[in-house]
């Protein structure tokens, strides 16, 4: 083996190093035995997609003991890659958050009291309230005499946690019952 001076330097440096370390005193086997078990070692992995938008985004999530205890990008999934977004990195917080409202809660209007309700409770007022704006408002045409059925009181505002076919929906129900303004949360 040609050693050149340059090699020559890298060896001595190499080996000064290596000398000092095993000098210091450490003991190896000391630190891996105190070193901390990492959360997700025993952990079952599932592959999921992101309820955060209509992207797409592959989530792995860590399950232990049937609970989620860490959640990341999967790095098979053509759309991210195993990269998360902001909220693809919180995504974990929609399933365990002790502030996570789990129940129906309504306030009268002036109250200053929130009450719980029932899910059967609250589709029927909202059935109500729509079928009352609706009906109120409803225009069949305009000043000019044109057909427009209409109605202007109403507006639908998309969200990026709804999927593409739950906000396909939406939109369909939305152009039947006359609603011209119809929004999504990504163009505001």
């Amino acid at each position: 083996m040609k050693l050149s001076r340059r090699n020559l330097l890298k060896l001595a440096g190499a080996g000064t190093t290596a000398a000092m370390v095993a000098n210091l005193g450490f003991n190896v086997s000391k630190v891996s035995a105190d070193s901390a078990t990492l959360r997700t070692k025993f952990a079952r992995e599932y592959p999921s997609i992101c309820c955060f938008c209509s992207g797409g985004c592959g989530i792995i999530a860590q399950v232990v003991n049937g609970e989620l205890v860490f959640t990341e990008g999967d790095p098979d999934n053509p759309s991210n890659r195993g990269t998360n977004c902001s909220k693809g990195a919180a995504v974990s917080q929609t399933h365990k958050n002790d502030e996570r409202v789990t129940k129906v809660l309504y306030r009268a209007p002036g109250s200053e009291v929130w009450e719980v309700q029932t899910w059967e409770w609250a589709i029927n007022r909202i059935a109500d309230n729509i079928k009352r704006t609706r009906d109120e408002s409803f225009e069949l045409r305009d000043a000019q005499g044109r057909m427009v059925s209409r109605t202007e009181a109403i507006a639908s505002l998309g969200s990026s946690i709804i999927n593409n076919e739950d906000l396909y929906l939406i939109s369909k129900l939305m152009r039947v019952i006359g609603v011209t303004y119809l929004e999504h949360q990504a163009r505001i």
